[in-house]
């Protein structure tokens, strides 16, 4: 398990890095302002629906939004010119190799479990369903494969007795996805890297939609 603890991120004549946002919802425009407020230079937002409030978010702030030709997937030309990094927030679409390589250090997403389980797009709902006493978040790097790239933070939270999923999303685990991607960047910052733990495939479990896992 990998975790890295400070006290915010400061400039201390370090060079600005230049992220990509690729996001939606409240999560993304959360993330948005958080990393804002610690001086990151979001150079551009990317979203799949123009409607967003995310991409309403980054227009009020003069920063440019590019609404995905495929809501499925992100490509090269929808990254800014001289990104270092690529960062997630909320978004479902696959970040293609070649929008990877279009980044200095790559990407990274938040995924809302102990990667790597509950692997998939209902994380917190399986951690509830199966009765996890302890649940957690992970900063990844983005790979061909959902949510099985090198882990670059991970910190894990009780679960309360009789938490929904959307209490334990609230109450923990959305603010401790705005901490790990703050680490993080910041780390990078500091070092012009990103860490990577390769994830234990021994360990993986998949979270699928739940009304897909009923068929």
């Amino acid at each position: 398990m990998v975790c890295y603890r400070h006290t915010g991120l400061t400039n201390h004549g370090r060079k600005h890095m230049r992220i990509t946002l690729v996001g939606s919802r409240h999560f993304g425009v959360t993330t948005f302002n958080t990393l804002r407020q610690h001086g990151v230079d979001i150079v551009r937002v990317v979203v799949h629906d123009g409607e967003d409030r995310l991409a309403a978010t980054g227009r009020a702030a003069g920063i440019e939004v590019v609404v995905q030709a495929d809501p499925k997937h992100v490509v090269a030309s929808e990254i800014a010119p001289n990104t270092d990094l690529i960062v997630t927030a909320h978004s479902h679409a696959r970040v293609d190799r070649d929008a990877l390589a279009a980044s200095k250090l790559g990407g990274i997403g938040y995924h809302p479990s102990l990667l790597p389980r509950h692997r998939g797009i209902a994380a917190v709902e399986w951690t509830i369903k199966e009765g996890d006493p302890i649940a957690g978040g992970t900063v990844y790097h983005l790979a061909d494969r959902m949510d099985a790239g090198a882990i670059a933070a991970q910190e894990w939270v009780f679960v309360k007795k009789g938490e929904t999923a959307r209490e334990l999303w609230e109450r923990a685990l959305a603010p401790l996805g705005q901490k790990l991607l703050a680490d993080v960047i910041y780390h990078a910052k500091a070092h012009g890297s990103l860490p990577a733990t390769p994830q234990d495939e021994e360990f993986a479990t998949k979270a699928p939609s739940l009304s897909d896992a009923k068929h």
